[in-house]
């Protein structure tokens, strides 16, 4: 399979080489090729077949390029009294001279490459590419060179740097001669390769200085010349620059991606928590529902409309919805209503709840993990620096979970239901007196936040695989963000949300995610103590007069 992997890669240079060759000229005037030369491959010797390839890629062109075409194909073969030859159908050529020779089919044996020396062959055929008029040829030739610099011919690849015209090009080009050049004897060429290197956007290349800057075991500089250690050392100190950068943004885009994801997890809770003062520990079932919900969507559009998978997740939205909000709305009428007022009564039974929750969803999707594929425009990332790529799905999580706050308020400041739901938050007697439905707003408030719970796990399904265990790793979480926030306020779940985040991914490099964790409860622990009723303070039922 490997094998043929490669096989699959090479072809794209073979029509190309084919055509090239016919306009290709000798960059330098090497010595022809002879039979000596190509005997290594026939052999059993890693090191001689690489040098017999290398020698390959310093070779005339005319002469190199359908032996490297014949080793991509498999059609190189040895025989024996005469050496390399190359099968052409029916034909038999001598691979030095072309000419046909007299050798008999079952006598061939082909040489074996591995994936090493099939990479090096690939190399060796691009740089005779270097200076084909078609610049795609060329952009193929350079990549492909990029990837293994090493197996690149200098010569060929400094004649090419000096006749290329395309900027964009001639610097890929650049940096391909210059890992070369950092041995060259000349203190000039081992300069401008460093200054080439310092320029490069890639850090491995970069790398590539460190021996400049190192000691021997005696303490002496392994590079004698003081300038070239000091522009490998402001080359280094720039890639630590750019590193720490790195680590800096990641951490602060980790930090918002773990606050979107508790924001969407806290945020029902924060709602129902703060109307009906339950503490809820079914909560994180929600979120499994909702994953759970995004799952059978996903196989229904695998099953019946593949066509559309892509875009199987805007069913599932307001599926998992739906789903978690069902639930939620049946416990509140079934359990929660009966025992408004006792807190401890209503944590034991909620924490029941949350069992059966998971043995249902075990027998019936099992006890192993689901996987939630992403659709296409999702997956991926794009490098926002060198050494950072920034996830699709993650990005889109954040956004997600920023939208669903946006509705969420609108839903309570715009709507006669949250018209409801706030005044029976801030005086539930008195809402009643005036004729609100306190037990209808109860109902239909907790449904809500068990639909936005939901809405949750469909965003968690999207970067982890989905078990009936799902809620469970974010109800402590989900608690610690109200508190820290302020019961039943919004803009304290999205602060807290996000500044734990933040706090957490900060700390884990540091001492590690347990004691992150830890670290980050103590200092909540300690902020309550000075402030209860949390960053943003509501006038609730708890403090009605």
């Amino acid at each position: 399979m490997l094998r043929t992997a490669f096989q699959s890669a090479a072809s794209r240079l073979r029509a190309a080489l084919a055509a090239a060759l016919l306009l290709a000229v000798p960059l330098l005037h090497a010595a022809p090729l002879t039979q000596d030369d190509l005997k290594p491959l026939a052999g059993d010797d890693f090191d001689a077949k690489s040098a017999a390839i290398a020698a390959l890629a310093k070779a005339p062109a005319a002469q190199a390029g359908p032996i490297l075409k014949a080793l991509q194909d498999d059609s190189l073969q040895y025989a024996p009294g005469t050496g390399m030859v190359i099968q052409d159908g029916d034909k038999i050529l001598d691979a030095v001279s072309g000419k046909p020779v007299a050798v008999k089919a079952d006598e061939l044996e082909a040489p074996t490459l591995n994936n090493s020396l099939r990479s090096q062959v690939d190399s060796a055929a691009s740089s005779l590419l270097l200076q084909s008029p078609d610049i795609a040829v060329r952009t193929q030739a350079i990549n492909t060179l990029l990837d293994q610099p090493d197996s690149a011919s200098r010569e060929t690849v400094e004649a090419a740097r000096k006749a290329e015209a395309d900027p964009a090009l001639r610097a890929k080009l650049d940096v391909i001669w210059a890992g070369a050049a950092l041995s060259d004897p000349d203190r000039n060429a081992r300069l401008e390769a460093i200054r080439i290197l310092g320029r490069d956007d890639n850090p491995q290349n970069r790398l590539k200085l460190k021996p400049f800057v190192e000691r021997d075991a005696a303490g002496r500089y392994r590079e004698p010349d003081a300038e070239l250690r000091v522009a490998a050392q402001q080359v280094l100190d720039g890639l630590r620059t750019e590193q720490r950068r790195a680590e800096l943004i990641g951490n602060l885009f980790a930090g918002l991606s773990l606050g979107s994801v508790l924001l969407l997890a806290a945020l029902g809770l924060a709602i129902t928590y703060g109307l009906i003062g339950v503490i809820n520990m079914a909560h994180g079932e929600f979120l499994m529902i909702g994953a759970y919900a995004t799952y059978s969507v996903q196989s229904v559009f695998r099953a019946h409309f593949p066509g559309a998978f892509e875009w199987y997740l805007l069913a599932a939205l307001p599926a998992a919805f739906l789903a978690s909000a069902l639930v939620g709305f049946v416990l509140e009428r079934l359990v929660l209503r009966h025992l408004y007022g006792r807190p401890l009564e209503t944590l034991l039974a909620t924490f029941g709840v949350s069992l059966l929750l998971m043995q249902a969803v075990r027998t019936v999707f099992g006890a192993q993990n689901v996987e939630v594929a992403n659709p296409a425009w999702m997956s991926g990332g794009f490098a926002l620096l060198p050494a950072l790529v920034i996830p699709y799905n993650r990005v889109v999580i954040i956004v997600f979970a920023l939208a669903v706050v946006a509705v969420a308020w609108g839903v309570l400041n715009r709507t006669r239901l949250g018209l409801f739901v706030r005044a029976t938050t801030q005086n539930r007697t008195m809402a009643a007196c005036v004729g609100v439905r306190t037990w209808k707003v109860d109902s239909y408030a907790f449904a809500f936040g068990a639909g936005i719970a939901g809405l949750g796990g469909c965003a968690l399904s999207q970067i982890g695989n989905v078990g009936p265990d799902l809620g469970q790793a974010y109800i402590i979480d989900s608690f610690m963000v109200v508190v820290l926030g302020g019961v039943g306020q919004l803009a304290g779940t999205i602060v807290g949300a996000f500044g734990l985040g933040l706090v957490n991914k900060f700390i884990e490099p540091f001492y590690g995610a347990v004691l992150a964790k830890i670290f980050v409860l103590v200092l909540i622990v300690l902020f309550i103590q000075k402030r209860p009723q949390g960053l943003f303070a509501l006038k609730g039922r708890s403090a009605e007069a």
